[in-house]
């Protein structure tokens, strides 16, 4: 079993097939991030696809009620479920491109 690349490990790869500098892949990254974080924000349309790798999307959670509910582990017994408010949820997708690749 062999580690991960570590962050500066991938730059490092990275510098050395492009022909970039350490620190331009780095800005090349941030870039990417921001975009990332436009696209799914508020004003975004909740979707980003990273050509032939995968695709990201914002799911917006409903908020759920609290009350009581049927224990699942102890049958015939209630619990106290909290309520939870709206949240929204990334979700990732690998393309096909990525997963014929692994095959």
């Amino acid at each position: 079993m062999t580690k991960p690349m570590s962050k500066s490990d991938i730059y490092a790869n990275l510098a050395d097939t492009t022909s970039l500098s350490r620190k331009q892949v780095a800005g090349v990254f941030d870039a990417l991030g921001d975009l990332i974080k436009r696209e799914l924000g508020k004003k975004g349309p909740g979707t980003f696809a990273l050509p032939g790798l995968l695709k990201l999307q914002r799911i917006t959670k409903p908020a759920t009620k609290g009350g009581s509910r049927p224990n699942p582990f102890k049958p015939g017994e209630m619990m106290e479920v909290k309520p939870k408010p709206a949240r929204n949820v990334v979700k990732a997708r690998p393309l096909k491109a990525l997963k014929d690749s692994i095959k």
